[in-house]
């Protein structure tokens, strides 16, 4: 029997799946948390890691083994390898204004054309542009630059020398100084974000970006000495996990909402919200992201005094609309579309719409309003897109589901849930190690599909309200 491990450092935690290659069943899996925050020392992703693996009994027999991770996150280090200062994730805003300074100096259209992805707070060259302005004595220590999962794979390899690290092509995709067509770094866009020459900006270390199901190196023995293969953004990780097909998006709903398909082509758009990203199987994956997710249903959950099942029995009850009533669920501002001081709101209440049905409605109604809002922007990119299977929390509410298969008007499938990051680190480990998965258990089971029902009024009035914020 040959093992294989795939890992998932997310926003929230770290989770290891361990899997018999000849089957595609998980033989064991360990998790551990992440401190919550929008900044975080790299150290406690290691910590967690090293939880993990002692809950899934060790990594010391698997023969290969692969980390997806977070995008977007800036990890910033020194000659010694050491951390500069705590890692910005993708959910730090506070480079909102550098990401509109980028795009006005450059164009929106030469950002779409070098990387594929107008810049947002989220990508990292917009972190790289803060950190130049607001924390120069940071930047000028720098000697590495790396992303989440680049630098987890880097300490478990045991190595400490900064040349060492390597990254793959979906995860640089995301950072924003990566060309779109062919996987190389863009030295004018680093230095245009740094304010340094591009001397200068060749001087820094940038992870090798490593072709897929390329070894980039071994673990240390205190993990077994297996293959490192590259690793994965989060995103390409889930897509090999669902062995996502042409025509088929996937929408994960977790702590951000996520609506991805695959393409054959680079995307180059400049209008419609789409982040052009490569994929982790030579291929590319356009995506659209929100930065409100799931937490919407805990903020209702709150403002109601209820639980989650009783806030799906509520909203079960009231009919589609909510009595007139939209929400415009932007509470932690939003990037699809992007507007990242926005705040929510609720429009249409009167005194017959606001009872308690209503508004727990509209936790669901405000999220598959904006999900459609992703789904519509990668359909305005020029992908087509006839089905969708649906993973994270949607995959744990029928009443979320049926809502969102209406507002979207597109069957959705719901696979078995699991954990489908480190599902799909692990068939990348498989197939750097020369290994088929071609079993049954390397596909996702799908437990439930849903069709379109009753027509649902909600989409088109956040849609006039979103179009003119």
């Amino acid at each position: 029997m040959s093992l294989v491990a795939g890992i998932d450092s997310s926003t929230q935690s770290t989770k290891i799946v361990i899997i018999d290659s000849a089957t595609g069943n998980i033989v064991r899996a360990g998790r551990a948390k992440h401190p919550a925050g929008t900044e975080i020392h790299p150290n406690e992703w290691f910590r967690a890691f090293e939880q993990a693996a002692e809950e899934a009994g060790g990594l010391e027999d698997v023969v290969a083994l692969a980390v997806g991770g977070q995008q977007h996150g800036m990890v910033l280090l020194d000659e010694s390898g050491e951390m500069i200062r705590p890692a910005q994730l993708w959910n730090d805003t506070k480079s909102a204004g550098a990401a509109r300074e980028l795009t006005e100096e450059l164009g929106p259209e030469f950002w779409a054309t070098a990387t594929g992805s107008v810049p947002v707070a989220s990508l990292t060259v917009t972190k790289l542009r803060w950190i130049a302005d607001n924390e120069p004595e940071n930047a000028a220590r720098i000697a590495a630059v790396c992303l989440p999962h680049d630098w987890l794979t880097w300490k478990i390899s045991g190595s400490r020398d900064i040349r060492d690290l390597a990254t793959d092509r979906s995860d640089a995709s995301g950072t924003g100084y990566v060309d779109c067509t062919d996987d190389s770094y863009r030295y004018d866009i680093i230095s245009h974000a740094l304010r340094i020459s591009e001397e200068a900006a060749r001087a820094i270390v940038f992870p090798r970006i490593a072709k897929p199901y390329e070894a980039v190196g071994r673990a240390d023995s205190r993990w077994g000495g297996g293959l490192l293969g590259p690793g994965a953004g989060d995103n390409a990780g889930a897509a090999l996990g669902l062995n996502l097909q042409p025509g088929q998006a996937s929408i994960s709903i977790g702590t951000s909402g996520v609506v991805a398909a695959i393409s054959d082509h680079p995307i180059q758009d400049a209008v419609s919200g789409v982040t052009g990203f490569s994929d982790a199987n030579g291929q590319w994956l356009p995506l659209a992201c929100t930065l409100n997710g799931s937490l919407i249903q805990d903020y209702f959950c709150r403002i109601l005094g209820v639980d989650f099942a009783e806030l799906a029995e509520l909203a079960q009850k009231a009919e589609p609309g909510a009595g007139g009533m939209t929400l415009v669920p932007y509470f932690s501002g939003e990037r699809t579309p992007n507007l990242p001081d926005a705040t929510a709101s609720i429009s249409g209440m009167t005194p017959a719409a606001m009872t308690r049905g209503n508004f727990a409605r509209l936790a669901y109604e405000g999220l598959a309003c904006l999900m459609r809002g992703a789904l519509e922007a990668l359909r305005a990119g020029g992908i087509d897109i006839d089905r969708a299977m649906v993973i994270g929390g949607a995959t744990k509410s029928g009443a979320l589901s049926q809502i969102l298969a209406d507002v979207l008007e597109t069957p959705l499938d719901i696979p078995q849930p699991g954990e489908y990051v480190a599902k799909g680190a692990a068939r990348q480990a498989a197939l750097v190690a020369g290994l088929a998965v071609d079993a049954e258990g390397w596909e996702p089971e799908i437990v439930k599909s849903v069709a379109p029902g009753e027509a649902n009024p909600a989409w088109e009035r956040y849609r006039e309200i979103a179009k003119k914020l």
